[in-house]
């Protein structure tokens, strides 16, 4: 036999769902009824959530873009020779680059912080105090590339790195680089 009872405890069912209204405009508003996520995820006409997405990502895309250039920039070291240090002296201000020259006979005083001397190259000469001790290969009529800014409105380079250049590989390898104190080449 079929049990055809009617359960009574239930209120009959209508054709019309008993959901309350969607508020809003446009995609959101018209969200499936069974569609339980935030009306910003719903991908409605404005596209408030997609907006702010792109946003946030343009942000980071920014910030890291900004942070990698500031640090190249920052790591990157321009290499002169004491000549065309000395003419570009108004463009190089007080910004680090790297600075060639030979060390001039008589000029290496040793100093309670370092050492101070005097580099050339073409011609021209250029005061150099270095804060940290010099390498062991350091002496006069040697090439040296140091790292550091100049000091002040003169020519005056203050260094805190001295990179020796062992004289007869490194003018092998760059012939007419190395200029002597008196502009004889190397």
């Amino acid at each position: 036999m079929i049990d055809q009872s009617v359960d009574l405890t239930t209120e009959p069912t209508t054709a019309e769902p008993t959901t309350a209204e969607p508020t809003g405009t446009g995609l959101a508003a018209a969200a499936a009824p069974g569609d339980r996520r935030p009306p910003s995820w719903q991908g409605g006409a404005r596209g408030g959530g997609r907006r702010r997405l792109w946003l946030a990502g343009l942000v980071i895309v920014g910030a890291l873009a900004f942070l990698v250039l500031k640090g190249l920039g920052s790591s990157l070291v321009y290499f002169k020779t004491a000549d065309q240090a000395v003419a570009a002296r108004g463009q190089l201000g007080t910004s680090a680059f790297q600075i060639e020259g030979v060390v001039v006979p008589g000029s290496v005083h040793p100093t309670t912080v370092g050492v101070d001397f005097v580099i050339a190259n073409g011609g021209v000469t250029v005061p150099v105090t270095n804060q940290g001790s010099p390498p062991q290969l350091f002496q006069p009529n040697v090439p040296v590339v140091l790292v550091g800014h100049f000091e002040g409105p003169g020519n005056h380079y203050l260094s805190d790195q001295i990179m020796v250049k062992h004289s007869a590989n490194y003018v092998a390898r760059h012939p007419g680089r190395v200029t002597a104190p008196d502009g004889s080449l190397r």
